[in-house]
């Protein structure tokens, strides 16, 4: 039986195959950073398909996935840029290249042992660096052994419990950037942010202070470089943390179908147990057939937008790294980025 985790990334990586601006650059007409919306749309609708409880991590793994996604429509490297569109989904780019200089036979033997985890540490399902003062497990990174970190985003998602988790989610992340920034002070350091449309019409005070509390977020100079914010909304019905379903009378797409709470939040070792547990209904899912979700840009403030957002974290790898290196990212980056960014034209 697959596990939920195997059933996601199945969906996932078709949707990211399948994307038509897959290899599109992001850059407009106009020289700024266009996201692809209509694949996020597509990502956000696997977890709520498959029904899987936040505790899964599955929810918050469409983002992940999709801000990887829109990296590597930036023009940087697949294989630096985790988690990767291929599993394993951390592998460093030094032992892709040595497993592709070897034999064929034994390039298979060897993916085959990378993919099944059994090499010995060198592979990972996520990404764990040492900050100044613990390790922290990040959500995107681009790195490799020579550079070090060069890129790090931490993705954060919340669909409910507004007013009960918003400070909390809010205090960890400038720890997290705190601890992150002063040992890696020249990485791009980037925070994501999902915030589910049921907010605005739930606890409006609340997300008028979480949008304020991450605005302030980007500003700090020993903080995050950029903070990007998406709001979606569905309508469909999907199990609450305890598994049992919603009322299942018509929704609107405010509603809002996924529970969270600190003590989910806090099992990691549940998250992980139940994760990649196999799961008994296996009934096929079709990316045809996902739910359609929206995503609400009018909720969105412009210093929180992708679009800024992905501009600034591109920017700040290549204004920070040597002109020999990523070279097609530079290829499709506007000329004058380095500029804008000496300007401070994006911040």
């Amino acid at each position: 039986m697959p596990s939920l985790t195997d059933r996601s990334w199945v969906l996932f990586d078709q949707i990211v195959a399948e994307a038509p601006k897959r290899d599109e650059s992001p850059w407009d007409a106009d020289e700024r950073f266009a996201p692809d919306f209509d694949t996020l749309a597509l990502l956000l609708g696997v977890p709520l398909a498959l029904k899987a409880k936040p505790r899964t991590r599955v929810p918050a793994l469409a983002l992940d996935v999709w801000v990887a996604y829109e990296l590597r429509r930036a023009g940087f490297h697949p294989d630096r840029v985790w988690p990767r569109a291929t599993a394993p989904r951390v592998l460093p780019a030094d032992v892709g290249r040595f497993v592709n200089s070897l034999p064929k036979k034994l390039q298979e033997e060897m993916r085959a042992r990378l993919v099944n985890g059994r090499s010995g540490g060198t592979t990972s399902a996520s990404a764990n660096l040492l900050g100044k003062n613990y390790i922290k497990q990040v959500d995107v990174v681009m790195s490799t052994w020579s550079t070090g970190p060069e890129l790090m985003i931490s993705t954060k998602r919340m669909d409910s419990s507004f007013g009960k988790n918003a400070a909390n989610r809010i205090e960890e992340s400038y720890g997290d950037a705190k601890n992150l920034s002063l040992r890696h002070p020249q990485a791009a350091l980037g925070f994501f942010y999902l915030l589910g449309s049921s907010a605005f019409h739930e606890e409006p005070e609340t997300a008028a202070r979480l949008i304020d509390l991450l605005q302030k977020l980007g500003r700090e100079d020993d903080a995050y470089g950029a903070v990007g914010l998406v709001v979606p909304e569905w309508d469909v019905i999907a199990p609450t943390s305890d598994g049992s379903e919603e009322d299942p009378a018509p929704m609107t797409l405010d509603d809002d179908i996924l529970g969270i709470d600190e003590e989910e939040a806090s099992a990691e070792e549940a998250s992980s147990v139940e994760d990649a547990a196999p799961v008994d209904d296996v009934a096929p899912v079709h990316v045809d057939d996902l739910p359609r979700v929206l995503l609400r840009h009018d909720l969105v403030p412009d210093e929180l937008s992708p679009a800024r957002f992905f501009e600034v974290m591109a920017a700040t790898v290549l204004v920070n790294t040597p002109i020999s290196l990523h070279p097609e990212a530079r290829a499709r980056a506007p000329k004058d980025l380095d500029r804008r960014v000496r300007e401070n034209f994006l911040y």
